[in-house]
């Protein structure tokens, strides 16, 4: 039984190249209760940023995002997720490449791989990308949380020069498309 003062609370575990890239994005969603970046998806226990990106572990970079499906669905989620990063391409974003910067939805349910299945047959039947979603589905393994200076890196360090060459961007055009679903809106 839930307390009436507790927060219903869901996770989807979303990999989409660089996890500061798309920590600062869900954050801003209405009915995310918060986001942190770590890795999943390697054989290595406890791996480190350094460890991740030498693409040894088979980790992708990751972002947990802990979420009020009363207030914002799984479905929805997935369908930010495919449209604040490339799908598209195959071990890379950008000029982030290997198999750390992959994109992946790693579910932690059989109802979370039905959907997010479903909106990739829907994105990919409405050509919302002119290429075809490479996006693996893959069943949620041990998340290990990444270094506390990763986390909340866009919003405490603005002015590092890959903040605002990459990141701001993607948030401009994230707020813009969503600018209904924010938390400040």
């Amino acid at each position: 039984m839930i307390q009436a003062n507790a927060i219903a609370s869901e996770v989807a575990t979303l990999a989409g190249g660089c996890f500061w890239c798309i920590e600062v994005i869900f954050d801003e969603l209405r009915g995310v209760n918060h986001v942190v970046s770590g890795y999943m998806g390697g054989q290595t226990q406890n791996p480190t940023y350094r460890d991740v990106c030498s693409g040894m572990t088979g980790h992708a970079e990751v972002i947990q995002v802990h979420f009020d499906p009363s207030v914002i669905s799984y479905r929805e989620i997935v369908e930010v997720f495919l449209t604040i990063h490339d799908p598209t391409t195959l071990n890379r974003q950008g000029n982030d490449a290997g198999t750390q910067y992959r994109s992946a939805i790693f579910f932690h349910s059989a109802q979370q791989q039905r959907t997010a299945a479903e909106v990739i047959a829907d994105f990919t039947r409405q050509k919302i990308w002119d290429r075809p979603i490479v996006t693996e589905l893959t069943i949620a393994q041990t998340f290990f949380p990444a270094e506390d200076y990763h986390h909340d890196y866009y919003l405490n360090n603005p002015q590092q020069g890959y903040c605002q060459i990459v990141i701001a961007p993607k948030v401009a055009k994230f707020r813009k498309m969503y600018l209904a679903k924010l938390k400040n809106a």
